[in-house]
């Protein structure tokens, strides 16, 4: 992706999110000197921020998702089950923009439908070596009532909906009628490894450097 469409995508972004009335943190809107003094030395050892992939396809408009990470636990707390041993993103998926199909050995999420569109979710479960069973049912809590889907069944989440996501559970998703505001809740969130893709894919995006970054991305840190 270029620096330019990147830049273009976060101003987007942001003004989407906060038509939804979702406040970022201050920090989002430091610069690119700020983030990388001392001061914001957690903000960048947490993967905290700005965070926009393509997943390595160069297709953002048709596989790819924006998301901003605003608080996140360490992996060393979550290894001794005491600490901060939580996280919280904020997504968003175009309509029709894919998510691509994938699980968490570690992370359990709830996924909440924050506002716009309606947010549908493909789901598998793992079989006994971790790859795609299709032909298990599948169940979920969706705002802890209990859902049997059949194996690659859809699950459709109204604004204001949410499904509880535990790890080795495959999914991907996308919005439909419009572009939908995306609440993570989760454990402890580590992009560099606990990203398992059906089909090997890059967590994080190139960077073709047309322009300077107006914000900096997590991968950049």
């Amino acid at each position: 992706m270029r620096r330019s469409e990147i830049n273009e995508i976060i101003a987007e972004a942001d003004a989407f999110i906060s038509s939804h009335g979702y406040i970022l943190p201050p920090f989002a809107h430091w610069s690119p000197e700020q983030i990388r003094t001392a001061e914001a030395t957690t903000i960048r050892e947490r993967g905290l921020g700005w965070d926009i992939t393509d997943f390595g396809t160069s297709k953002f408009d048709e596989m790819g998702l924006f998301l901003f990470t605003v608080r996140n636990g360490s992996l060393s707390d979550l290894s001794r089950s005491r600490g901060m041993l939580y996280a919280e993103k904020i997504m968003i998926s175009r309509k029709n923009q894919l998510t691509p199909m994938h699980r968490h050995n570690l992370k359990a999420e709830d996924i909440i439908n924050r506002g716009g569109g309606d947010l549908v979710i493909k789901l598998f479960a793992s079989d006994a070596e971790g790859k795609i069973n299709r032909e298990a049912n599948v169940s979920v809590h969706v705002d802890g009532v209990k859902h049997t889907l059949t194996a690659g069944g859809k699950l459709l989440l109204k604004p204001g909906a949410s499904v509880t996501l535990l790890p080795h559970l495959w999914h991907t998703f996308w919005a439909e009628r419009a572009d939908c505001l995306i609440g993570e809740v989760s454990t402890v969130n580590d992009d560099n490894t606990d990203n398992i893709f059906e089909t090997p894919l890059d967590r994080f995006t190139c960077i073709d450097e047309d322009v300077e970054p107006q914000r900096l991305l997590v991968s950049d840190y």
